[in-house]
């Protein structure tokens, strides 16, 4: 309990910081004024219509990863999976380079739902191919993940329109989305989070291994189809609306895995504040690290990512799913 208090008054500094810092650094009293008693200045503009939904962003997105990277590790028992190796991130991937091809993604608000309508139909197939067990799944996972993959670079070398719609999308960031609709989103969000921590009683079940769980009278096949559900949602709705993040879903429950404990709930919950924190605090860094600009937030998190990927391969090397 002391640690998720800890976790939430460190998402509230980084929220702070996150609305108040940029390319025009702004006192936080500014801050609070605007979000208080706006009086049309610019700096009540620029934290109103900019800051405040990129931050919301943040936090839907960070969140969401984060849980959706732990799920995926439990449901596979998998330590070193992510989202990513369910192919979901690449479905998402593909139908915003077919909406580009095809003329169809033009709008923001098009293009989030081509990439969430795509990681949808990937989770399913996935999920159709590889429900009997967790290394089925994620061998489904890889395949369809380098199938769609390299269709998408055929795609985009065909069509040079296609390759710049995707060039923008494909590169993770908060930066440019605040002015996507956000309010479906979040909702998706908020709904499969708490899914997903309704699910996390049988998921403490399925943890003690699958016949175990059946001598239990746990629904495992149900339990394993809820579960990528969930993930899906979780994941394809925050790759469509801030590209994709790589690293966050496995970096998240790897710090939070030693206090939970083996405790899913407190996995879950641990993972859905330390994931915005990260998200927030990468973004903080982009925005200070370049002069002229910014750098993505997926760019930042892949450089905090690739030392935290390592390290598991080490600690978990020859272990079996």
């Amino acid at each position: 309990m002391l640690l998720l208090v800890g976790l939430v008054a460190l998402l509230t500094v980084v929220c702070g910081l996150s609305l108040a810092m940029g390319a025009r650094s702004i006192p936080l009293g500014d801050v609070w004024r605007a979000l208080t008693d706006p009086a049309g200045r610019d700096t009540d503009l620029t934290i109103r219509d900019i800051r405040v939904p990129r931050t919301v962003l943040g936090i839907c997105v960070g969140a969401a990863l984060g849980v959706a990277g732990a799920l995926t590790q439990t449901l596979t028992r998998n330590p070193l999976a992510e989202p990513g190796l369910l192919g979901i991130t690449q479905g998402a991937g593909f139908a915003v380079t077919v909406g580009a091809t095809t003329g169809i993604a033009g709008r923001q608000d098009v293009q989030v739902s081509l990439a969430l309508a795509g990681a949808l139909v990937a989770g399913v197939v996935v999920h159709a191919v590889g429900r009997t067990s967790p290394l089925r799944l994620v061998l489904a996972g890889v395949a369809l993940g380098s199938v769609l993959t390299g269709v998408s670079l055929s795609l985009r070398i065909l069509d040079p329109d296609a390759f710049d719609h995707y060039r923008f999308w494909s590169v993770g960031s908060l930066a440019g989305r605040e002015q996507v609709p956000l309010l479906l989103p979040v909702l998706l969000i908020v709904g499969a989070l708490i899914g997903a921590f309704l699910l996390t009683g049988a998921l403490n079940t399925l943890a003690l291994g699958e016949d175990v769980a059946h001598g239990l009278g746990a629904h495992v096949v149900r339990t394993r189809v809820a579960v990528l559900a969930v993930v899906t949602v979780l994941a394809g709705t925050a790759t469509a609306v801030a590209g994709p993040i790589a690293f966050l879903g496995l970096m998240v429950p790897h710090i939070v895995r030693r206090p939970a404990g083996g405790s899913v709930p407190w996995l879950l919950a641990y993972s859905a504040l330390l994931g915005p924190v990260l998200l927030l605090a990468s973004d903080v860094t982009g925005r200070l690290l370049l002069p002229t600009g910014e750098v993505p937030v997926a760019v930042v998190t892949a450089f905090f990512g690739a030392p935290v990927l390592i390290w598991a391969v080490r600690r978990y090397e020859g272990s079996a799913l």
